[in-house]
């Protein structure tokens, strides 16, 4: 029964498809909504907009540790090739910063909605402009992954098992 368990599919994986991906596009989508809300909210005055964007950061923070978790075991199991471990290795290195950068500025968005609810300062915008820029960089690191080196994809699985890719 648990060799059943834990045999690996055509993608090399112990479940159908890859789950990273999955996840990591809810973190994408609320911390980038999160900001445009809190640019709107700023232009308009209108303080639904900050609640709107402080649910969306809160969130993001508790999702972005469950998609390192399934990036950290699908990369384990990718088996990568000298080529691609460079590109992996720095969105692993960038994906373990957006945690700590992300729950720090969720944690500074938690203190600025304390103080005042219905404001939010420029430099908050600010910070969070270059956030999104991260996770603009990050997106690419990972369309790459997939799009051009292939990981976890079905023939670059059979090319690794053949021996064919080092």
């Amino acid at each position: 029964m648990l060799n059943y368990f834990m045999a690996l599919n055509d993608h090399n994986l112990p479940y159908p498809d890859t789950m990273h991906p999955i996840v990591v596009h809810f973190v994408i989508a609320m911390v980038l909504f999160a900001f445009c809300c809190d640019v709107v909210g700023y232009f308009t005055h209108k303080p639904r907009f900050f609640e709107v964007s402080w649910w969306n950061m809160l969130f993001a923070t508790v999702a972005i540790f469950i998609a390192i978790i399934f990036g950290q075991l699908e990369a384990g199991l990718a088996e990568p090739y000298d080529s691609v471990v460079p590109v992996l290795n720095l969105h692993t290195l960038i994906g373990w910063s957006l945690s700590g950068i992300i729950a720090a500025i969720t944690a500074w968005r938690y203190v600025i909605r304390s103080h005042n609810p219905e404001k939010v300062p420029l430099p908050y915008l600010g910070v969070g402009l270059l956030l999104s820029s991260l996770v603009f960089f990050q997106v690419y690191l990972g369309d790459l992954l997939v799009w051009v080196y292939g990981l976890h994809t079905v023939p670059v699985v059979e090319a690794m098992k053949q021996g064919v890719l080092r």
